[in-house]
This record gives structure tokens, sequence and C-alpha cells, in this order.
């Protein structure tokens, strides 16, 4: 059964919504309070983390940027703010999705479990334990992503990822020297299409190469590549690379 923290001070939907999740095989612990919350978490240890914005004592926003520097697991904004620019903000401070309180249960839950399996481990035969550590482990001159380990060092220096920015330079690298465009790249990540205005996979690259030491302007180590997509170079990782 895997395990949520639910960051909600209306009781009446927190329980509804935690009826409705418990039925379907997932405990929740309900926080009513910002202030408290990231105690509870870090506590708790929970397999994914749903915030309201507006709470008590701190809001879901401040604190999903706060929690992003302490736990790595997946953080999903629910909340009745149909904002574009919230929406944009919690993709921008490490949020791994933005669900209104108007969307249907059954559809919550569905990306509810999207962002629980992403976040699970691989049972794939690459990972058995006859497979080959090697074979999950990438590396670009200076670059280093660790599948196993879910981890990412450039130049020995430790980058700290969300999960599903882990996911998507994985991908990338995979990938290398090819184009991958949003629709594929939301297919794979998360089994949706593109529809012409979701703007997360933008968000995330433009994360990614602040983590990396891209250029903000001038990218060349995740590259846009006009009206096709994005593309990782795999040449732009050496000590010297400009």
């Amino acid at each position: 059964m895997n395990k949520i923290v639910y960051v909600e001070d209306e009781i009446e939907i927190g329980e509804l919504i935690s009826a409705y999740l418990k039925k379907h095989d997932i405990e929740v612990i309900i926080e009513t309070r910002g202030d408290r919350a990231e105690a509870t978490i870090l506590a708790a240890k929970p397999d994914l983390v749903l915030l309201d914005i507006m709470l008590p004592g701190k809001d879901g926003l401040s604190l999903c940027r706060d929690l992003r520097t302490q736990w790595q697991g997946p953080i999903v904004l629910l909340t009745s703010l149909d904002s574009d620019m919230n929406h944009i903000l919690a993709l921008e401070i490490g949020a791994n999705d933005y669900i209104l309180k108007t969307t249907p249960p059954a559809v919550l839950l569905a990306r509810l479990r999207l962002h629980l399996r992403q976040s699970q481990p691989s049972t794939s035969s690459e990972e058995r334990p006859s497979a080959p550590r090697q074979s999950r482990i990438i590396t670009f001159g200076k670059l280093t992503i660790d599948m196993a380990n879910r981890q990412v060092t450039l130049d020995s220096e430790i980058i700290g990822l969300s999960t599903a920015d882990f996911d998507l330079l994985w991908e990338l690298a995979s990938h290398a020297g090819q184009i991958l465009n949003r629709d594929v790249l939301l297919q794979t990540l998360r089994g949706v299409s593109y529809d012409g205005m979701d703007r997360s996979i933008d968000v995330a690259i433009s994360r990614l190469r602040k983590k990396l030491y891209d250029s903000a302007t001038e990218p060349f180590r995740i590259k846009t590549i006009r009206n096709k997509g994005y593309l990782f170079a795999p040449q732009a990782w050496e000590a010297d690379a400009e």
C-alpha cells in the first residue's frame, strides 16, 4: 500500500479525498497546517505529498519550495486556484503536478498513481540482480547519471533533482544526439499527449539547464531545436565545453 501525506486545512475536503484514496489502497495522513507539514512529511516518509496552496501558517507553494531541498519524492499541488501563474511557479519550484480540486476523483487517482509509479524503481529486466550495474549508468564527460541510485553528478558535484526532473534528464541522455519533441516526452514520462498548451516540459528543461550550468539564453548542453524539440548534446559535458 502506498502512503501519502495530504496537507489540507479544510477538514471535510481532506476527509472526502482521504476516504476515496483509502478505498483504492492508498494510505493517507492528513496534516491541517502548513507550518507543521514539513516535520510531518519528513517523519512519515511518504511515497507522495499532496498539498493545498492556501494553508494556515505556511502556504503550499512555500512549503513545496522548502521541502524540495530535503525530500525528493513526488509533490502534487491540489488547489482551487485556477491560475496559470501559480501553475507555472509550482512547476518551477519543483512540484510534479498541479491539479484543480474540480478534477473528478477518478482522474485525480489516476494522476497520483502515475506519479507513484514513476517514483518507484524500475522492475525491468535491466535492473534484475544479474544485470551489470554499468547498464544503468550514463556518462558524458564530467556528467554521470546513475539510475540505480537516482543520482546525478557534474564535475564531482552532486546535482539535486526532483523525481520528474531526473526522469526527464535520463530520457534525454538515453537518446543523446536525437531530437525529442514535447509529445514524445510527455507520452514517455507522463502517459499523456501534448495538447499544444502544456508547458511542463519547457519549464522542466529550463530548470535542468539552470542546475546543470547550461546557458539560459544560448543553451549548448540541452539544446532547443526550433519547431522540433530538445536535443541532449553528448559532446558538451567536458570541463572546457563552451
